[in-house]
């Protein structure tokens, strides 16, 4: 089953952000993956509230030791026991892929760390914050890391939730570590149902 983290700010949001984020946890639920966030607010609620109201499962890698702090979209509440920097390594390393929306310091070091791990990053980049700009800072508008042989891999920029999640299962076909059966164009991820 493919598990798809999506990183944004938390927080004050503004509204068109916060509704491609929903949109976005609609197309992830839609299309039969987990949705992973950090479970609380902002970009996070946004996009667990679209893949609940899509039937989907959502799960909260959660700062600290309180379950209580997760939204109210939240099926899986899991406290990691860490402060929101390492928790967010944690949200990373449970991805197959992340997808971007919006994003303040704490996004900006989450995308840098999938990228480090070579997951598959999606740029939605019609939201706000470091999706806007990350293409304008990036070598090439596509390289978070000047050295080819050590991430030879781009990041790729979507327009809608839809062509984000494509490109996912583009991206999951060509990365050895995620749980991908992507080679089924029908978008499904259960081939085998």
């Amino acid at each position: 089953m493919l598990r798809i983290g999506v990183i944004g700010q938390s927080g004050k949001v503004d509204e068109e952000t916060l509704r491609l984020a929903e949109e976005m946890g609609k197309e992830i639920a839609s299309r039969k993956a987990i949705i992973l966030t950090g479970g609380t607010n902002g970009v996070m609620e946004a996009a667990s509230r679209g893949a609940k109201l899509a039937g989907g499962l959502v799960v909260g890698l959660l700062p600290g030791d309180e379950s209580q702090v997760a939204n109210e979209y939240v099926d899986i509440p899991i406290t990691t026991g860490f402060g929101f920097d390492f928790r967010s390594m944690v949200l990373v390393h449970s991805s197959d892929a992340v997808v971007m929306i919006g994003g303040g310091v704490g996004t900006l070091v989450e995308l840098s760390a999938a990228y480090m791990l070579h997951k598959p990053v999606i740029v939605l980049e019609p939201s706000s914050g470091w999706a806007k700009r990350v293409k304008d800072i990036a070598y090439e508008g596509l390289y978070l890391d000047h050295r080819r042989e050590n991430y030879p891999h781009q990041l790729d920029f979507a327009s809608t939730p839809k062509d984000a999640f494509d490109l996912i299962l583009t991206r999951a076909k060509e990365v050895p570590s995620a749980h991908s059966t992507a080679s089924d164009t029908s978008g499904d991820i259960y081939p085998n149902k």
